[in-house]
């Protein structure tokens, strides 16, 4: 059985790149989110009029990696105090958001950025709401880092979560 998170941490590039190095994650997709435009393009979703951000859809093996256990790995890899911004990166489309499909989800999501708040001085700005629509991201978005040579800028993976979720086989960055 497959499972699927969706996931706004900033940049998708680097969302993604964290998301795929966990086991369990059967796929990481950058796409976009929680707007208003259908199938919109990146150049739309930069022009701040669509409402969407740029997310990463992830499914993954509950078998392997439970739902708990990514929202760990979505707190560490970002700063969700941040509004509307991760690093160099400034607009609403680097929101910090988790779009939940079960009301389960809504719940464990609730639950962990409780828990995740005791972490940071700041009040946590992510925000939580039902998935409506996920709209893949043009091809050349996807894998971005593989495909081009780079490393992630703004996204780490953060190997204290690795370690304290027993991620085996993860690296971190």
């Amino acid at each position: 059985m497959t499972e699927t998170a969706t996931f706004g941490a900033g940049c998708f590039w680097g969302v993604e790149w964290v998301f795929r190095k966990v086991p369990g994650v059967l796929d990481a997709v950058s796409g976009y989110s929680g707007g208003t435009t259908v199938n919109p393009t990146y150049r739309d979703v930069c022009s701040h009029t669509t409402g969407h951000a740029e997310v990463v859809r992830v499914p993954f093996d509950p078998a392997v990696v439970t739902d708990e256990q990514l929202l760990e790995v979505f707190w560490a890899m970002h700063d969700p105090t941040q509004v509307d911004r991760q690093g160099p990166d400034i607009g609403d489309q680097y929101r910090s958001v988790i779009f939940t499909e079960t009301p389960e989800q809504e719940v464990q999501a609730t639950a962990s950025k409780a828990k995740a708040q005791a972490r940071f001085s700041r009040p946590i700005a992510t925000e939580i709401e039902p998935l409506a629509a996920f709209y893949p991201a043009e091809d050349y978005h996807q894998r971005y880092y593989e495909g081009n040579g780079h490393t992630p800028y703004c996204h780490v993976f953060p190997a204290d979560v690795v370690a304290s979720l027993g991620l085996t086989g993860a690296k971190a960055g």
